[in-house]
Order: C-alpha cells, then structure tokens, then sequence
C-alpha cells in the first residue's frame, strides 16, 4: 500500500522550464521564453481558434501554413505526435 507521501507526485521540474520557441513556433504561441505545457495550452487555443480539428476525428490536427512549418511540412498530424514536433522547436 502507497503512503500520501508516495502518493502525492511531485512537479516534473523539467516541464515547467521555460524554453525559446523557433521562428515558426513563435509564430503560433508568440516569442518569450514559455515552458513546455504553456506551449502545448497556446498551440491547442489556436487550434481551436482556428477549427483546425478534423470533424471525423478530433484526434488529428489539420495543419495550416503556421502549423505546417512546426510540423515538418506535415498536413495532418495526431495530436500524441504533436509534441514529438515541439521538441524540435524549444531550446
């Protein structure tokens, strides 16, 4: 049995660090520094935004000229592979 000390997780330090996004994601959450789960909350508000969720599957994102240019030129990606594209865009 876990005990509430186990049982409470502690914050990963390493996703609240805030990280310069590349050109072509600035473009999207905008140029300051951001950690990793801010970006992920902007990229999904213009998602949204911008109806870029495929209607027979809201899983996929359609990409528009924005998020082609994160995406490796992709027109669609899954939105589990979405964060794999992100990696490439932070430092």
């Amino acid at each position: 049995m876990m005990t509430d000390a186990k049982a409470a997780k502690k914050p990963n330090p390493a996703l609240s660090k805030p990280l310069q996004p590349s050109n072509a994601l600035a473009a999207i959450v905008g140029s300051a520094p951001l950690p990793r789960t801010e970006v992920v909350s902007k990229v999904w508000e213009y998602i949204k935004a911008n109806n870029l969720q495929n209607p027979a599957n809201k899983r996929e994102i359609l990409a528009d000229d924005k998020l082609q240019a994160v995406f490796g030129g992709k027109s669609a990606v899954s939105m589990f592979e979405m964060n794999k594209h992100f990696a490439q865009h932070l430092s």
